[in-house]
């Protein structure tokens, strides 16, 4: 039965009074947008393993929900989606699309495409050209065999044909890229710019296709050809006016709300997404899509500043979380797979994918071979460039509002960009892997020191964010010697790669993340804060600092670390702690970065392809040593505690190096058993009750010589005691309670830093807190100590050793002295 949408009630009095929600437009829209969220999110986990971006979930999902799946039971159908709702939800998905599109205008950086470069450009134009040459010929055979298309406009029919083969999904194919590690590669950066070009040249397209298809249809009276050229004239116009009379007062706005003239104001911001929907309008009134205002006045707003993020933060996750999948959700549910009936349609289907296919990849692998890339890397740029997305949903959602496609066609099309986005990822992994180096098996680390460690040290320090810069900064100074070794320092910024359409936009102002490791934008906030920091640094010619930024999802972000310790022969990794202690009107306040950001220090360390240190931060970058000179301010103190093994030693080796620097005072505290007690010795079997649980220490499965360890320990302590006599004050302490002595040093203040092994090959004395309740068990039970009860700040060291790489919980098992060889022992099964 017909429903007069004006007699529509926006809320019931409740099913107490007899009013079924279902009847109202607002319950209605409730369990609409749930129900697509939840099926979308659903088919998303499905689709995980197989590594396709989400607005393939999306689609499906109002496939699966639409008439052709679901949608076959006409109850549920008017129900749950009757004709008079389609209104109201396609309404509030476009106010979605709106700010989405508001959000990709905004971080779509011009300068970008411009430095681009002319093979990127040049690629991109193959890519969208062939296609859409090849568009023209398919577009008649659907013209003529479609039932209904010939009643729509040839010319019409060929752009927004044209436009549907010929573009390119930037948004989708940065996730991809990121999936598939590729953004460092020179296909990834590639891919980017290229994509980024289409991008723009996608959105001058549609506005030429919409300004041309009219009302598409047949009814109604016939439409002058003057009014296109008056639609594109006033496109063009109003393009103008943005960007000569909005892009400066937007950029005043940025500069008001710039954190040199304090907090943004709320005016501000109220006024700038009012912009927003008065930009789409203007658009609409000119007979251009509303969303093309919406970008237009994206592209106005300067990037990068404090502004433009605070934006983002307000609107990204409303809108990509709960309204766009609305949008997807809803070309699923116009899509009617029923309509493409006998073999004919589905022959059509097939055709148009083949078409798009081997146009698009056809002309990128063309352009790509005259640019002398090799062939394997220009097909999988041409399996790249075929990514779809958003942009031609939209294409094709306005080609169906302007009547120019019917649902047939529709139907054809949303299918072809769901096939050709979907075999994206399968495919390119299939043809291109790029080589990352595996392990040579060669053991770097600081101790023993090789000649070339000694000529010059590397290092590998990776950041969350400016915060951990002070404190990083103190310590690679720390480390730094004055007088002989070099030090060449690379900094890795880890940003995480969320489903956030921001996170995946940083990857384009980012293009170069990977190799080479200089980063090009100087504009980046991280690049100039170590640059200054460094400064005085580099110019005395020992030290060189290159800067880089990781983008990848954080189980994926220690792959990331592991390849450039390799790539870049860094005996050691300095990793940031995921809690951060700093003082905040003499209160200490913990910043606590979350579990994820522990488990890639937790993948790094059981994957590192050199030695690794975590840095535990309580202040330390507070009073920086200072570069030798007559200005030298006031001294460091640092600690280092022994009780003996390869982290310890490893430890040892760091604290050497630190003795070195004359605005630092080293004191190394050893841990010795007391002699002439009568004792029982400690042995630790492998757990597997324990295994489950992260409150536990893991200690190295390997079989260990105690005697052995005991000279080498010796061997280290007195090598260092011969070195550095006379410059490190060295003290022994008897081990009457570790616990108790251990905590002595972390809370008696003296110490700005105190640097321990982990203890994966625990001495005997170590062994004893083998069952103690760990809280972070990655650091060791000596590093727990003193990073969960201590007032210092604290580093962390494992060193690299294949050997003790396999780990496990153990358990403590008590002997008789008679009857100790060794402090651990590992069971006969493992």
């Amino acid at each position: 039965m017909p429903v007069n949408i004006t007699s529509v009630k926006t809320s019931s009095n409740g099913v107490w009074q007899g009013d079924n929600p279902l009847n109202f437009a607002f319950p209605l829209l409730v369990v609409q947008t749930t129900l697509i969220l939840v099926v979308s999110r659903f088919l998303a986990l499905l689709f995980k393993p197989l590594r396709q971006p989400k607005v393939i979930a999306e689609i499906v999902g109002g496939i699966v929900l639409g008439p052709s799946a679901f949608g076959r039971n006409q109850e549920y159908m008017h129900q749950i989606f009757p004709k008079w709702s389609t209104p109201i939800l396609e309404s509030v998905a476009s106010i979605g699309l709106l700010f989405f599109l508001f959000l990709v205008g905004l971080e779509l950086d011009l300068n970008s495409i411009r430095r681009s470069g002319k093979k990127a450009v040049g690629i991109a134009a193959a890519g969208i050209s062939i296609p859409f040459i090849l568009g023209i010929g398919i577009t008649y055979v659907l013209w003529k065999t479609i039932e209904g298309a010939d009643k729509v406009g040839y010319i019409q029919y060929v752009v927004f044909m044209g436009v549907a083969l010929s573009i390119t999904a930037f948004p989708v194919l940065a996730r991809i890229l990121a999936e598939l590690k590729l953004l460092t590669t020179q296909v990834g950066e590639t891919a980017m710019a290229a994509a980024a070009f289409n991008d723009v040249v996608a959105w001058i397209l549609l506005a030429l296709a919409v300004a041309l298809a009219g009302d598409g249809g047949s009814d109604g009276p016939h439409k002058s050809p003057l009014t296109s050229i008056w639609v594109l004239l006033s496109g063009i116009a109003f393009v103008v006016f943005m960007m000569v009379a909005i892009r400066p007062a937007m950029k005043w706005v940025a500069l008001r709300c710039s954190p040199e003239h304090g907090i943004v104001d709320e005016a501000y911001i109220c006024l700038t997404l009012a912009g927003v929907l008065v930009s789409g309008f203007i658009t609409d009134l000119i007979g251009i899509h509303s969303i093309f205002g919406a970008f237009v006045f994206g592209l106005t707003i300067p990037k990068g500043g404090d502004f433009a993020k605070r934006l983002i933060e307000r609107i990204e996750d409303f809108v990509s979380g709960l309204l766009l999948p609305l949008y997807f959700a809803s070309s699923g549910l116009k899509t009617d797979v029923a309509k493409i009936r006998g073999g004919k349609a589905w022959g059509l289907l097939l055709l148009v994918i083949t078409t798009a296919c081997a146009g698009k990849i056809t002309g990128t692998f063309l352009a790509a071979m005259l640019c002398m890339i090799p062939a394997r890397e220009a097909i999988a740029l041409g399996l790249l460039m075929n990514t779809k997305g958003l942009v031609e949903l939209i294409v094709l959602n306005i080609g169906k509002e302007k009547k120019v496609l019917n649902d047939e066609a529709f139907a054809v099309l949303v299918l072809m960009a769901l096939f050709t986005t979907f075999m994206t990822t399968p495919t390119v992994m299939s043809i291109y892997k790029p080589s990352r180096g595996s392990s040579t098996g060669v053991h770097r680390r600081l101790e023993p020191a090789s000649e070339t460690i000694k000529d010059e040290l590397r290092v590998l320090a990776c950041v969350h964010g400016s915060g951990n810069i002070p404190s990083l900064i103190n310590l690679i100074e720390s480390t730094r010697s004055v007088t002989k070794t070099s030090l060449k320092l690379y900094i890795m910024h880890l940003v995480e790669l969320t489903e956030r359409s921001s996170s995946i936009m940083m990857v384009h102002r980012f293009r170069k993340n990977g190799f080479p490791f200089t980063n090009r934008h100087r504009d980046s906030e991280l690049h100039n804060r170590v640059a200054f920091a460094f400064q005085d640094y580099s110019q005395l010619g020992r030290v060189s600092v290159r800067t880089t930024t990781a983008i990848s999802p954080l189980a994926k972000m220690h792959e990331d670390i592991c390849y450039v310790a390799e790539e870049k022969n860094v005996p050691m990794i300095i990793l940031p702690f995921h809690k951060q202690w700093r003082k905040e009107d003499g209160d200490v306040v913990v910043e606590h970065r979350g579990h994820g950001w522990r488990a890639v220090n937790q993948r790094v360390l059981k994957s590192a392809p050199c030695s690794v240190a975590v840095l535990v931060d309580r202040g330390y970058g507070s009073d920086p040593p200072q570069t030798p000179g007559p200005t030298a301010g006031k001294e460091q103190r640092v600690s280092v505690i022994f009780f003996g093994g390869p982290d310890d030693r490893e430890a040892l080796e760091l604290g050497g190096r630190i003795v070195d620097h004359p605005s630092v005072t080293v004191t190394v505290i050893r841990f010795v058993e007391k002699e002439g007690v009568d004792g029982k010795g400690v042995m630790l079997r492998p757990s597997p009750s324990k295994a489950t649980s992260e409150n536990h220490y893991t200690f190295s499965t390997a079989p260990i010589n105690l005697e052995k360890e005991k000279e080498l320990d010796e061997g280290a302590v007195n090598e260092f005691q011969k070195r550095w006599e006379g410059m490190v004050d060295y003290r022994e302490k008897v081990a009457t309670n570790i616990v108790e002595g251990v905590l002595e040093i972390g809370r008696s203040g003296d110490y700005d830093l105190v640097i321990v092994g982990k203890g994966r090959c625990p001495s005997t004395m170590v062994a004893e807190l083998a069952d103690r309740r760990a809280e972070h068990a990655e650091l060791g039970p000596i590093g727990d100590l003193l990073t969960s009860s201590g007032v210092s700040s604290v580093l962390i060291i494992q060193q690299h050793d294949t050997i003790l790489a396999e780990e496990a919980p153990v358990s403590k098992v008590e002997q008789s002295e008679d009857d100790r060889v060794t402090a651990y022992q590992p069971s006969a099964e493992v």
